[in-house]
């Protein structure tokens, strides 16, 4: 068995500081933290930090980079799903339920969102309200969901 070891970094964003953890081969998790705690650096947190920097300059619409999730399959397929939204699109609740053959699975969707555990990387803020009304994220944090969905619909 391959002994992995974890590092983190913590870069900053135009929704705070984000904590992106990884081991030598994936990116395991992103955080939003509100001290920017110096980490160590591996090459998947290089490659990551220059990502997230050109995705909050407008300049990238998808990550490459190599994830690991942990999650129940439920959980995986919703994730799965999430992937499958474009840039600069959103959907609702209900779309990812009846995508997923879960129709009425829409409050298990929320909690699936609220289980991701590579924010930004799988676009849980991307998925709206049914009236497209911007609801739960990242711990009731819907301004950080409106102003990733400006990063990408390229608003002001």
């Amino acid at each position: 068995m391959k002994f992995m070891s974890s590092a983190s970094i913590v870069i900053s964003s135009p929704i705070g500081n984000l904590k992106i953890t990884a081991d030598n081969e994936f990116v395991t998790k992103v955080e939003f933290v509100s001290d920017p705690e110096s980490g160590s650096e591996n090459d998947i947190l290089n490659k990551a930090a220059s990502q997230f920097d050109e995705y909050f300059k407008g300049e990238r619409k998808a990550f490459d980079l190599p994830v690991k999730w942990k999650g129940t399959p439920f959980q995986e397929s919703v994730w799965n799903a999430l992937q499958e939204i474009p840039y600069g699109s959103t959907c609702s609740y209900k779309d990812i339920a009846e995508r997923i053959g879960r129709p009425k699975a829409v409050r298990a969707i929320g909690q699936a969102n609220k289980a991701n555990s590579l924010p930004i990387i799988i676009p849980c803020h991307r998925v709206v309200g049914i009236d497209q009304s911007l609801t739960g994220y990242a711990g009731k944090q819907v301004d950080k969901k409106e102003t990733l969905l400006k990063v990408e619909l390229a608003i002001e």
